[in-house]
């Protein structure tokens, strides 16, 4: 999993309550196992016509956020049905930062799981966030997960809280293949005891 220090990138307001996992990438698409590859799907019932035209209106159709590395979202994000591919097609895309009042509880985890910081604020920052991601091209966010801070276009800034063990999974790249791996030698000590004591097993 790619290491997260710091995101510097275009914000997209996304202002909708209750953005659900199927919105996120709908079920026609979760025939795959790749992690790959999602990323054209993201928001497909919003971002296309049935034709596979572009939806003009659909915040990451138009130009200034068709890169947008960062989501300023309404209320209760991510619910709905438990598919790790949502998370999956928004990295694909390339967003690396989900901003809210809240989220559901496990599409929170799975971004942590692969590499995405979902941030979750009081309503007031929010909107104040939202505003920033408001101003098209302009609306250039920093986040800095090191100082937990995010910083606005004016150089204005909102901290944020996160789980420590989560940040330094993030930090550090560390998904829970990861993290077993840092246990590699002690697992290879424990199967060559174990194949010692026990080798009809």
């Amino acid at each position: 999993m790619e290491k997260f220090s710091k995101v510097t990138g275009v914000a997209a307001p996304m202002p909708l309550i209750n953005i659900d996992t199927d919105m996120i990438i709908p079920k026609l698409f979760l025939k795959t196992i790749k992690r790959s590859g999602l990323g054209k799907n993201l928001f497909d019932e919003m971002r296309y016509n049935e034709d596979g035209s572009e939806i003009p209106d659909f915040v990451l159709n138009q130009t200034a956020y068709r890169n947008s590395t960062i989501i300023v979202a309404g209320d209760n994000f991510g619910c709905g049905s438990s598919r790790e591919h949502a998370p999956w097609a928004l990295l694909d895309f390339g967003v690396r930062v989900v901003i809210s009042t809240s989220f559901a509880d496990i599409f929170f985890n799975n971004c942590f799981k692969n590499g995405i910081l979902p941030i979750a604020l009081p309503q007031e920052d929010v909107d104040k966030l939202m505003d920033d991601a408001g101003r098209g091209s302009n609306a250039v966010l920093t986040i800095d997960l090191e100082k937990q801070v995010i910083t606005g276009p004016d150089g204005g800034a909102v901290t944020f809280t996160v789980d420590a063990f989560k940040k330094h999974c993030l930090l550090n790249g560390l998904d829970d293949i990861g993290l077993t791996m840092q246990k590699a030698d002690a697992i290879d000590a424990f199967e060559k005891q174990y194949g010692a004591t026990t080798p009809w097993v």
